[in-house]
């Protein structure tokens, strides 16, 4: 179980989080939408996680997407590394009604995000752009290379919840145990 605070004067962040899990969480982070995604991405992930964030929401939800997603990659990047013995490389293509979301991704330890999501407006209260500050926040911060691209849909709910399912499945298939796997790269470490 890794545990992670962070405080700032924006925010303040409470987590724990289990990377062989069964995907239970309790999440509270007074942003409703942001709230919903964290809860799909841990039940698809089979992470456990827990969530805590009181951040400056009277000015809007920016901060603590970005904070949560920042703590949600730190306490990745610390249950993932140093990697062996799993298949490192993760895809899914998450369909919700119309809507068809892909993510491939590396545990490569060198962060980068491809983000193709052309969504905008709000979803409720929230600003869909902060979709991907959210993923650059979790991927910089875990050390994982992943694209989350859309390849069709018209909903802003199904196409953002099919983002966060998609990564959370990829992630999970990446880290599938596979003996025989040693250090998944051939430079001997990542």
């Amino acid at each position: 179980m890794i545990q992670k605070n962070r405080k700032t004067k924006e925010t303040d962040i409470t987590l724990s989080l289990n990377l062989r899990g069964e995907g239970k969480s309790s999440v509270s982070t007074k942003v409703g939408f942001l709230d919903h995604m964290l809860e799909s991405f841990a039940k698809h992930a089979l992470i456990d996680l827990e969530i805590e964030c009181v951040g400056d929401i009277h000015i809007d939800d920016h901060h603590s997407v970005e904070d949560v997603g920042i703590v949600v990659g730190q306490a990745l990047r610390e249950a993932i590394y140093p990697i062996e013995k799993v298949e490192r490389f993760g895809n899914a293509v998450i369909v919700m009604d119309e809507a068809a979301v892909s993510c491939d991704l590396d545990l490569s330890n060198r962060p980068f995000l491809v983000y193709e999501v052309e969504v905008n407006g709000k979803i409720g209260t929230f600003d869909t752009e902060l979709a991907e500050e959210f993923f650059r926040a979790l991927v910089f911060n875990a050390g994982i290379t992943a694209h989350i691209v859309m390849v069709r849909g018209k909903n802003k709910h199904h196409i953002i919840e099919a983002a966060f399912k998609s990564l959370a499945v990829a992630l999970r298939r990446a880290l599938t145990r596979n003996e025989r796997a040693g250090v998944p790269s051939t430079k001997g470490v990542l």
